[in-house]
This record gives C-alpha cells, sequence and structure tokens, in this order.
C-alpha cells in the first residue's frame, strides 16, 4: 500500500496513493490506523484525492477511522473525494451522513485549527476561576 503521512502537532494528514481501496488494501490501511491511533494522533485528515474506485472493504476502512477518531477521544475529516463512482458508493451507503467531510485538505487544516482555536477560548475561563 502506498501512502504519505505529514504529521503536525494538531493533526496528520494521511493521504492514500492508491487507485483502488478494495479488498486487497484494506487490511493493511485498518492496521496503520490503529498504529497511528496508538502512537497518539488525536486527529486525521484522510485525503483519497486519488482514489479512483472504492469498495465495501475499503468503506469499512474508512469507518474504522472514524471509529478510532470519532467522538472524545478525536476527529476524523475525510476529503479529496473528487471520483463520481466514490462519491455516489460514499451517497449511496448514506456515509456522506455520517462522516465528516470536507473537499480539500486545506479546508480539513483549516477546520483543525478553528477547533483548536475553540478548544483554548473554552478552556481559558475555566483555567481563571482556577487560580
Amino acid at each position: 500500500m502506498k501512502f504519505s503521512l505529514k504529521t503536525t502537532p494538531h493533526y496528520a494528514v494521511f493521504t492514500l496513493e492508491e487507485k483502488n481501496l478494495n479488498a486487497a488494501i484494506a487490511p493493511e490501511l485498518k492496521s496503520k490506523f490503529v498504529v497511528l491511533s496508538n502512537e497518539g494522533i488525536k486527529r486525521l485528515i484522510l485525503d483519497l484525492s486519488q482514489l479512483e474506485f472504492v469498495d465495501s472493504s475499503g468503506l469499512s476502512a474508512i469507518l474504522t477511522a472514524d471509529r478510532l477518531w470519532g467522538g472524545e477521544q478525536g476527529s476524523f475529516i475525510l476529503t479529496g473525494i473528487h471520483q463520481p463512482s466514490v462519491k455516489k458508493l460514499i451517497s449511496i451507503s448514506r456515509l456522506d451522513k455520517v462522516l465528516n467531510i470536507l473537499p480539500t485538505t486545506s479546508e480539513a487544516e483549516d477546520y483543525f485549527m478553528m477547533e483548536e482555536l475553540e478548544r483554548q477560548i473554552t478552556a481559558e475561563p475555566d483555567e481563571e476561576l482556577d487560580e
């Protein structure tokens, strides 16, 4: 499986450098997500801009990432869904209603930075009360 990983102090961008996300690579992708989660990455952007095809195994891998980073433990954003067949499968499976999907990695990075600013702003009043 080919991919690139860019990490920052606040998030990581995992770019899948494959044309197909199917049963041949989905198990390896799931394993990589588990490793990244265990390494302490709290926010993940999954960039699928190079993807041309996804099957149910691939959708399962995407849902694994959503489970690992969803809720209280972190944040997950899916980006780069440009291929019509990929868009259609995500829509048919209703994952577009469940997943946090943004058009570009840049927009996802901005979202995480805004999320971090919001967290800092809401944390400051509590810190003042402690003093």
